[in-house]
């Protein structure tokens, strides 16, 4: 797979990931607050692993290209994804199962998902593979999103509320937007000598 495609397929994946997550967790919350549609229920669990599945795809593919600039953190990426993957399948099986929610079971998922993405996009800004204002749209929703759980944890915010989804906001307009749009459109700008030899000749 040449760079030009993982970028096609890592902006696409990106916003599968976002829209299989919004819908599911909305399924799956719906239950939670007292619809007992069991198939929607199940429906919305299987869009929350679809997502994981994106995301982790997501950190594979970005290890082939960001390994070139620094392989020992590029590493965490798709590490993280999979952990992201792994909460994320555990807290499904348990709502299948138990037919209750793990207690704060977002804000599980959310700790995974924001260190990843801070690995990643820190990792998009030193290497410059994608224009630096973009790399720190996403290192400060990411940020946001880490400050935010202990936060809600503590009971000082609620990212399912109005204002506590301002946290969520940079974030979200990065996965889903700017980031896939850039992707799609530029595609990643890496210098020839820079670039793994196995993608360069793919």
């Amino acid at each position: 797979m040449t760079t030009r495609k993982i970028a096609v397929v890592v902006g696409a994946l990106f916003i599968v990931q976002m829209i299989t997550a919004m819908i599911g967790n909305t399924l799956t919350q719906a239950f939670v607050n007292g619809n007992p549609d069991r198939t929607a229920l199940t429906v919305g669990v299987a869009l929350m692993l679809c997502s994981g599945l994106a995301v982790v795809g997501i950190g594979f593919l970005m290890y082939r290209v960001l390994k070139g600039f620094n392989q020992k953190l590029a590493l965490w990426y798709p590490l993280l994804r999979v952990a992201e993957l792994a909460v994320s399948t555990a807290c499904g099986i348990y709502l299948l199962t138990q037919l209750e929610a793990v207690p704060n079971s977002m804000l599980w998922i959310y700790i995974p998902t924001s260190i990843g993405g801070l690995v990643f996009t820190y990792l998009l800004f030193v290497s410059r593979i994608v224009p630096q204002p973009i790399a720190v749209l996403g290192l400060v929703g990411y940020a946001l999103l880490l400050l935010g759980v202990p936060l809600e944890f503590l009971g000082l915010l609620d990212m399912d509320t109005a204002p506590g989804m301002i946290v969520l906001a940079p974030g979200g307009l990065f996965e889903v937007l700017v980031l896939p749009v850039w992707l799609f459109v530029k595609g990643f700008n890496l210098p020839q000598r820079s670039l793994p030899e196995r993608v360069r000749t793919a």
